[in-house]
């Protein structure tokens, strides 16, 4: 089932407890996000939902223990065996609820870990920064836009199939194809129709450039709510797909041909008294103000810092290739889309930066973090940028401070590393997360590539 608009907003534990209690609704689905952004969940009775959004609830902590697959970490302090793995209180953030309009418009509320949870708990991360904002004077807007591939595929056929050989929607390079999406319009319609729904407006919705990719674009919204909505979306963009008898994946870089997938960060910063935009000065290069031009330049530096928080699985570094629309230095430009951070100039309502290196793997609450919190710090330091990158930023010698981390661990034992990381995320954010990315590459390293036995098995 799709809707043509909005079917409910939620602004207060009021306004959850009446429409439940008013529709006779008798079950709710609460979710939160683990360590890589995977909604872990399940459904309550409407009495345990009541009674949870006043006193919170208990959830087993080991979603903050393990990796994707459910494989548990061995290095890790806040949990594991040596604690038994008790439960960790859950708040109900009752202003994210939305009904659900595939399932009979029960509502879904997202949760955040508490008490002695909360300080590595992702959407937790995400608001303290924002509150360092506020604290510094600034409302933050963001907007988060993802591409991912769809597959004439179950979680079935691709398991038997061995991951190879899989069958996108549609063949071949066409981006921006208007034929694309009008042969498949009703597949489009609904899925703007169904977000439109949840409270997840897509303002934009295209095919990018490979077999059956698209790229959607999530409406600017303050930023914890445009992250709440990019979890949301990339969650159910799956439930979408497979309902319909197909797949989707937000890999970094599913296959050696195609290009990767981003997960771009827009973010802007305005007066939190007066609601006027910070980022815009017209008689500045670029209209870009001291204030952005700062926000600009601590990016810039923090960003080989923080990249596991931004590119947080091993296959995000298979994306930061020369060529392939991705990054690989942290360098910044006006309009250029072949650097790490794109400004975007225009009127001061829409002038902004754009985080390109961000991949659609990345937990949108960490990433939205990294990238603002970067941007912070770089305000309070009076951080100046290097100079801008005119042209193909490929094709030019950077600084070697600008280098970003080749691999995850890399990536791993930089944040740990990081005075600002620790200053602005916390010791025991850092931590554990450095540690959940060191685990994830000592596990990629447990297995044999098909490039290595093609590459050794007789040869070598």
């Amino acid at each position: 089932m799709a809707a043509s608009s909005v079917l409910y907003r939620f602004n207060s534990r009021e306004d959850a407890r009446r429409f439940v209690t008013e529709r006779g609704i008798d079950k709710v689905k609460l979710g939160v996000t683990d360590v890589d952004g995977i909604l872990r969940g399940k459904y309550v009775s409407r009495d345990k939902f009541l009674s949870s959004l006043d006193k919170g609830f208990s959830f087993c902590d080991v979603i903050v223990g393990w990796d994707s697959n459910d494989q548990l970490y061995d290095n890790v302090t806040y949990t594991g065996w040596h604690t038994a793995y008790p439960d960790a209180p859950v708040r109900i953030v009752a202003e994210t609820g939305r009904p659900l309009p595939f399932e009979d418009n029960i509502p879904f509320f997202l949760c955040e870990l508490a008490d002695q949870a909360e300080p590595i708990c992702p959407r937790g991360t995400l608001r303290r920064v924002i509150g360092r904002a506020a604290d510094m004077g600034f409302s933050v807007a963001a907007a988060l836009e993802y591409e991912f591939f769809l597959f004439n595929e179950t979680p079935d056929s691709v398991r038997a199939k061995g991951y190879r050989d899989l069958k996108p929607i549609t063949p071949g390079f066409f981006g921006y194809s208007v034929l694309r999406s009008s042969v498949l319009s009703e597949l489009y319609r609904d899925m703007l129709d169904t977000f439109r729904a949840m409270d997840v407006e897509i303002e934009g919705l295209h095919t990018e450039t490979g077999p059956g990719v698209l790229e959607a674009a999530i409406g600017v919204d303050e930023a914890l709510r445009a992250a709440d909505k990019a979890v949301l979306f990339k969650t159910f963009a799956k439930v979408f797909a497979q309902r319909r008898g197909m797949m989707a994946t937000f890999m970094a870089k599913w296959s050696r041909d195609w290009p990767g997938q981003s997960g771009h960060i827009h973010l802007s910063l305005a007066d939190k008294a007066s609601g006027k935009p910070v980022f815009h000065d017209a008689g500045k290069p670029y209209g870009m103000s001291d204030t952005m031009r700062w926000f600009l330049g601590g990016q810039q530096k923090l960003l080989p810092e923080v990249l596991a928080m931004i590119s947080s699985t091993v296959n995000s570094y298979s994306r930061l290739i020369p060529g392939y629309w991705a990054p690989t230095s942290a360098t910044w430009g006006v309009e250029n889309r072949t650097t790490a951070l794109r400004v975007v100039p225009g009127s001061p309502k829409a002038q902004r930066v754009e985080c390109r290196i961000a991949a659609a793997d990345a937990n949108p609450y960490l990433a939205l973090a990294a990238a603002l919190g970067a941007g912070l710090w770089g305000i309070e330091h009076r951080i100046e940028p290097t100079p801008v990158v005119i042209g193909n930023a490929y094709d030019k010698k950077h600084p070697k401070h600008l280098t970003i981390p080749a691999t995850l661990w890399e990536a791993a034992q930089r944040l740990k590393g990081s005075k600002p990381a620790r200053a602005l995320f916390g010791d025991a954010f850092v931590d554990h997360f450095a540690a959940t990315r060191e685990w994830e590459e000592r596990e990629f390293r447990k297995h044999i590539t098909d490039w290595e036995l093609a590459r050794y098995f007789e040869i070598i």
